[in-house]
């Protein structure tokens, strides 16, 4: 199967810049993932979509403001870091901007000197290892000094950090949101848990990796990325209940989906684990766990849209993607979503 498979015009003026004043306030489509039959409605009734005795599985992963913007201390020469994942107490695995020629034992300042960090190490991908030096706690200083890392396709300034974040965000760890939750409201989920759908949590911290594009042709040959996962003992079982009285799984996202089809693929009933996961999902992958997805809009040609054609089928997917593009619907991060049952 060819990565062009799974490619669609989008209007540039489609990519949503900006998140609507209210969250639920998106709109919904509701795709067939078996006839491909399309509804249009608006994300506040996806609680009418759901049935008492499914369950909703959410990632309450929460997006740290990785994005940090200092000087070389001996030159005063501008830098941008951009934190990957953190190695132990005080070091993290970064990107810098511009970083070719930082070696080990550059040494950088951030904010009036709040901040400052020297490199340890050049690992992965010309990646750095640094060492971060600051009083007090990390969280509050980086929470400070730090900017959201949206996506390359977001161009606008984010205004309020917190609509980069789902309401029931709680683990720090993520670059990037997972962005199927930032529609939900504390009173939708109130009204999902109403209907009697149960509610049940993972943990997956999204990298960057998830912008990756795929360059190989042959969608096989491409290499996914890892994303630690925590899938707690109390979902499993939450899962495996549902899944023996007959209700449904419905993951919010791909992230969710990654995680919960990573622990199924030594089949059920499920267990904790918790570790890295590159899964990847295409068409002709088997779902051992979910039987519907809440999601957005993804990119051409990206292994999220690859995903989500895996459990809809490919030519239903790019038919919904067409109307959607047609119906003027806004895609990607900020934009509208998707509900495949």
């Amino acid at each position: 199967m060819k990565t062009s498979d799974f490619y669609y015009e989008l209007p540039q003026e489609l990519i949503a810049q900006e998140p609507l004043e209210k969250r639920d306030h998106s709109r919904l489509m509701i795709l067939d993932k078996v006839t491909g039959k399309i509804e249009h409605r608006h994300f506040y009734d996806i609680a009418d979509m759901l049935n008492p005795g499914d369950t909703l599985i959410l990632n309450d992963t929460r997006v740290i403001p990785a994005r940090l913007y200092g000087v070389k201390e001996d030159t005063g020469g501008a830098i941008e870091f951009l934190l990957l994942n953190k190695h132990s107490l005080d070091t993290w695995e970064v990107i810098l901007k511009p970083g070719r020629r930082a070696k080990p034992g550059a040494r950088f300042v951030f904010g009036n000197g709040e901040l400052k960090a020297e490199i340890l190490d050049i690992i992965n991908d010309g990646n750095r290892l640094v060492k971060f030096e600051y009083e007090g706690v990390f969280e509050n200083v980086l929470d400070k000094l730090g900017e959201m890392p949206l996506p390359p396709y977001i161009t606008k300034k984010l205004e309020d950090k917190d609509r980069y974040q789902t309401v029931y965000a709680k683990h720090n760890g993520s670059a990037a949101a997972p962005t199927a939750g930032l529609h939900f409201t504390p009173d939708l989920l109130e009204k999902v848990k109403a209907r009697g759908v149960n509610i049940g949590y993972v943990t997956l911290h999204v990298g960057l990796g998830t912008f990756r594009p795929v360059k190989a042709d042959d969608i096989n040959e491409h290499k996914m990325h890892s994303e630690f996962y925590i899938l707690p003992q109390e979902t499993a079982d939450l899962i495996n209940r549902t899944k023996a009285e007959g209700g449904r799984v419905v993951s919010v996202g791909t992230t969710a989906t990654r995680t919960l089809e990573t622990a199924g693929m030594n089949g059920l009933p499920l267990k904790a684990s918790t570790g890295w996961t590159d899964i990847f999902i295409y068409p002709g992958k088997e779902f051992h766990v979910i039987d519907a997805l809440i999601t957005n809009f993804h990119l051409p040609e990206s292994t999220l849209i690859m995903l989500v054609s895996a459990l809809a089928g490919r030519e239903n997917v790019l038919n919904a993607y067409a109307e959607a593009v047609k119906e003027r619907y806004r895609f990607f991060s900020f934009g509208d979503a998707m509900f495949i049952c």
